[in-house]
């Protein structure tokens, strides 16, 4: 059966600029895949290109359009996976075979996945940089959530950090510095961070220098997210991390990122899911995988002045699982 291929780009404003170390966003630059079959079943995915892998909205685009007539003959995913890279444009075409496959045999992808029917999971709700003050604002508008994800980079490190605290008490926190910080950092500021109830530090150092992990014993659990892309890796982060954080846009999509999820649990890794921002079409794929988390970051919607139609469920500090209506 031939599969027709349209490829996009959106732009979707946020609701406010958006800080983390590495620089300011204001809006999410996404690319959309669509598949149509000859009988008009369609299925989509949403990636989000980024620039620390190299990635660029043009470079996906290409990727992309590249394999239109390897599509047209019925591409796979598991040929998918030979043919293009683990990345942004293997997710948006991964992601949106699943749904078209869905969509023809009338079942939802955690059925054709054979995993467990996700449900709504508790999501964290990230606060980016500002001067201590404006953050420690927004964690007492987010004080009622129950998970807070706070952005961090080399300054004011505790101060943050202890007026987050005192303004949500209740909240459980984690933090990511998103590769800022050196060792002597990392070293001087855990122990303060555990003694503020931080449950853990999203990859505190540069990937390409983490080695030093393994002869760290830190009092706050760490989580490897540059550092960790597709399964075959994984061995070589064992001393280093206690975690792992799988997004979609890095394992290239839904495909890699369940067999990196079963082979973290098998070497006794704890699991995050995180995100990008996106839509919620980008983030419904990973909702899936939220029965393997010990933490699920999926509030990229939230962070946009608006969502897509149909748009993922966000209440009481959980987001639910995508309804057929918008993936899967």
């Amino acid at each position: 059966m031939s599969i027709s291929l349209t490829v996009r780009t959106e732009n979707w404003p946020l609701d406010k600029p958006f800080t983390i170390s590495r620089g300011t966003k204001t809006a999410a630059d996404v690319v959309v895949v669509e598949l149509c079959d000859e009988n008009g079943n369609r299925g989509w995915g949403e990636c989000v290109p980024y620039p620390r892998y190299g990635e660029t909205v043009e470079g996906v685009l290409q990727d992309i359009t590249s394999l239109t007539g390897k599509i047209s003959d019925g591409l796979g995913r598991d040929e998918l996976r030979k043919v293009l890279q683990a990345g942004a444009a293997r997710n948006a075409l991964d992601c949106a075979l699943w749904d078209l496959e869905a969509k023809q045999v009338g079942k939802r992808v955690f059925d054709l996945a054979r995993i467990p029917e996700p449900q709504p999971t508790i999501t964290a709700q990230t606060i980016g940089i500002a001067e201590p003050d404006v953050m420690a604002a927004a964690a007492l508008a987010l004080a009622h959530a129950p998970l807070l994800k706070v952005k961090l980079n080399t300054e004011k490190v505790i101060t943050r950090m202890a007026g987050i605290r005192e303004n949500a008490p209740a909240a459980r926190l984690i933090i990511d510095p998103n590769e800022s910080w050196n060792f002597d950092l990392l070293r001087e500021v855990a122990g303060p961070l555990a003694d503020l109830g931080v449950e853990m530090i999203e990859q505190p150092l540069a990937a390409e220098h983490d080695a030093v992990l393994s002869d760290f014993d830190s009092p706050v659990p760490l989580c490897a997210d540059e550092s960790c892309h597709t399964v075959d890796r994984l061995g070589e982060l064992e001393n280093r991390y206690h975690m792992v954080n799988i997004k979609l846009d890095k394992t290239g999509g839904l495909s890699e990122a369940i067999e990196l999820a079963q082979g973290a649990r098998n070497l006794g890794f704890e699991i995050m899911i995180g995100c990008m921002v996106g839509t919620s079409l980008a983030m419904a794929p990973a909702t899936l995988l939220s029965g393997f988390a010990k933490f699920v970051d999926l509030d990229g919607p939230l962070l946009l002045r608006r969502d897509r139609d149909h748009g993922l469920d966000f209440s009481d500090g959980k987001v639910s699982p995508p309804q057929a209506a918008l993936w899967g």
